[in-house]
């Protein structure tokens, strides 16, 4: 078979491996956030980030959900990483946001964070807050036991079908999950053009 054929056919056993009761768990909690007038804030870095970014219109505009992703703010983004570093960028962005118990975080990562390699650790701080703040947290991720994983209230771990290409499929289905949700009749509430 053809890289591009074996690619796609990973791209259908993923989602027929998917754990649909998690994202009905997750689209539960987020009608909760939109009935208490709760926000969402979309947090992912590198390719996530770009997901988090659309995921946020679509919230907003499909779902009338407020929601925000700090990395749409690159003066914020780039004066934080510059003055204080990197890790503390998501958890000072939510601090002045006045995270909230109504609120919501959702976590767009391939691993979801590990302080022990020190990969993706800018998430684990924002975890901590928001558990102090009693805002709930779920996350779409592409592996078991990483921060977000072991602390989120939900989260959907995407199932790995194949250890090269854990990445593309992770970010992908961070795409299709989430338009799933604010497709969803429980969820959505404004219409889509097309």
């Amino acid at each position: 078979m053809s890289f591009s054929g074996n690619h796609m056919k990973e791209v259908a056993d993923i989602a027929l491996k998917i754990d649909i009761e998690v994202i009905e768990e997750m689209i539960n909690l987020l009608v909760e956030t939109r009935k208490n007038r709760g926000r969402l804030f979309i947090l992912g870095i590198g390719g996530s980030a770009g997901n988090a970014s659309h995921a946020v219109n679509d919230f907003r505009k499909l779902a009338n959900i407020e929601s925000y992703a700090p990395t749409d703010n690159v003066s914020e983004l780039t004066a934080r990483t510059n003055d204080d570093g990197f890790q503390t960028v998501f958890e000072e962005y939510l601090r002045v946001s006045q995270l909230n118990a109504n609120d919501c975080i959702l976590i767009l990562s391939v691993g979801g964070g590990d302080l022990e390699r020190g990969v993706s650790t800018i998430f684990c701080p924002a975890i901590n807050l928001a558990k102090i703040r009693h805002a709930k947290i779920i996350g779409i991720v592409g592996r078991e036991n990483g921060y977000t994983h072991q602390n989120a209230d939900i989260c959907l771990v995407i199932p790995q079908v194949n250890p090269y290409a854990i990445t593309p499929h992770s970010e992908a289905f961070q795409a299709i999950v989430w338009h799933l949700m604010v497709s969803h009749p429980k969820l959505k509430e404004n219409e889509t053009k097309w």
